[in-house]
């Protein structure tokens, strides 16, 4: 096995749904996300955890996401967050996945699909634009919608979701723009009634609104981010203690590596490309192979990103490579070749900082640091 790997704790997964379960109502039902690869932890082995942790439903971003699971035997439900091209639709009901849709032609296209391949009635999502900006009929366009659904006679409605902006800010205008979104919401869901057709399983919490607003979750949460350990920006492990919500979420994934190498360097001797650092004293520098080939990307050394060796945190210096980074270790440090490094992860491992940590040093977010993790990095599977 490579030396550069990601450890997978199912377990974590596991606890972090059940402490999610936790905050919601009985009856209320759970979409995890599995899209992107399950945010890089690997979409099969987490979405088969998550289902034997209590998830009702999983959440994917394309059909082939989707088809995946089912190749591996998942029966839950499985519902489609991004639109698909009409050659996919095919593949998207044989494999009994639920769309969103959201205008005359794309519903045609599922209502045809579904007819064709004796799918009747087949469960379609109407997808609400409350303020996204993304996908989805404006709230006063949604009863008209949601008749066209119900008139082709092939496909049903089976719920109506949409998403949110800035619910995991604290800013009072962004938590103000929140309500208006699940007022909008509620007003599209309620001219549906009007018009005499059930809105099936409304879904309007994501992480952020999963974890901080009870009286939003409707009949149906979608977490995402928060099932690998991660809270959503403002809505933070001290914010949720703070409302008495304590959700106490862990990291599901490790990133390490190994030491290969240790080169003596002396004083003045720059090291990577560009020669963007000299050592301003004797110094030894290990070498990792791990870069931006694997996701440990270019931009985070510009942040003075450091990796934990023997519980202590060693700098990176120069430029990251594609395959390999170098780090400064200082003289007689007791590290020696093959000695194990951890780039992020949980504190069992060794890691001394989150994905949460490494992305606020390149401005970015956790979602990200996790998903970039490029497929070449082995996921170590561990309960």
């Amino acid at each position: 096995m490579r030396a550069t790997k990601a450890v997978i704790h199912l377990q974590n997964l596991r606890d972090n749904i059940s402490a999610i379960r936790a905050e919601l109502a009985p009856g209320t039902k759970m979409c995890v996300a599995v899209k992107a690869d399950a945010y890089g932890h690997g979409a099969v082995r987490c979405a088969q955890a998550a289902a034997e942790a209590g998830a009702d439903a999983l959440a994917v971003a394309t059909p082939e996401e989707g088809i995946a699971l089912r190749e591996a035997s998942i029966t839950k439900p499985i519902l489609m967050l991004s639109l698909c091209a009409p050659e996919e639709i095919p593949d998207v009901v044989h494999h009994n996945i639920t769309p969103l849709v959201f205008d005359e032609e794309y519903i045609a296209l599922f209502a045809a699909e579904a007819e064709k391949a004796e799918r009747t009635p087949y469960p379609v999502h109407l997808a609400l634009d409350t303020g996204m900006g993304r996908i989805g009929v404006l709230p006063e366009d949604a009863a008209r919608m949601a008749k066209a659904i119900v008139s082709t006679k092939s496909l049903v409605l089976g719920g109506m979701g949409t998403h949110c902006a800035v619910s995991d800010s604290l800013a009072p205008e962004n938590q103000e723009f929140t309500a208006w979104q699940f007022s909008r919401f509620m007003q599209a869901v309620n001219a549906v009634q009007q018009a005499g057709i059930q809105p099936g399983i409304r879904h309007f919490a994501n992480s952020a609104v999963t974890l901080a607003r009870p009286d939003m979750h409707l009949d149906m949460v979608r977490p995402g981010i928060i099932a690998y350990g991660y809270y959503p920006d403002d809505i933070s492990a001290s914010y949720l203690h703070s409302i008495a919500r304590p959700a106490e979420l862990r990291p599901v994934m490790t990133l390490e590596t190994e030491v290969c190498a240790i080169r003596p360097f002396k004083k003045g001797q720059s090291v990577g490309y560009g020669r963007t650092w000299t050592a301003a004293a004797d110094t030894d520098i290990a070498v990792l192979p791990i870069g931006y080939g694997d996701g440990f990307l270019r931009r985070f050394a510009a942040g003075g990103i450091q990796v934990a060796i023997h519980g202590k945190a060693y700098p990176v210096r120069g430029r990251i490579c594609m395959d390999q980074c170098m780090v400064d270790i200082g003289k007689n440090s007791g590290i020696r070749r093959w000695d194990k490094a951890v780039i992020f992860g949980t504190k069992e491992d060794g890691a001394l900082q989150s994905a949460d940590d490494v992305a606020r040093l390149s401005g970015t977010i956790s979602y990200e640091i996790t998903s970039c993790i490029s497929p070449r990095v082995e996921r170590v599977f561990t309960d």
